[in-house]
């Protein structure tokens, strides 16, 4: 698997993303809150994700931007950790990931935790399917 993070991964349908936070199925990993909704997408990769930074916690643009920018290259870097999963039991998942953090925290941080938001999720996801 390549730690490529193209257009395909990127969720901009709407209604995708206003489906996600009808369900209100979310896990949590400071400064993270990811949540998610099992459903099949126009892609053919096994997630699409959006991330977001408040506006009222980072008032200037270019703060915001550099955040997301961290947490993209956090998600490239680690999807190797959820894709597997994913395609090993035919799931296809929607993610929106929302920064919670009043500062700008590492890039090792960063990583540090969404390698465990993407855990969390799997947890969360081999429940499911057990049920």
């Amino acid at each position: 698997m390549n730690e490529q993070f193209g257009k395909e991964y990127k969720l901009c349908s709407q209604k995708i993303i206003d489906t996600i936070f009808i369900e209100k199925k979310s896990v949590k990993a400071y400064p993270f809150v990811l949540s998610y909704f099992e459903l099949p997408l126009p892609s053919s990769t096994p997630f699409q994700i959006t991330v977001s930074v408040p506006k009222r916690i980072f008032k200037k643009a270019h703060d915001r931007n550099r955040i997301k920018r961290l947490m993209r290259e956090c998600i490239r870097k680690n999807k190797l950790n959820l894709e597997p999963f994913l395609i090993d039991n035919t799931k296809q998942v929607a993610l929106f990931m929302i920064y919670t953090a009043r500062e700008e925290l590492t890039i090792e941080l960063l990583q540090k935790k969404t390698k465990q938001l993407f855990k969390q999720l799997i947890d969360e996801l081999s429940k499911d399917t057990k049920n």
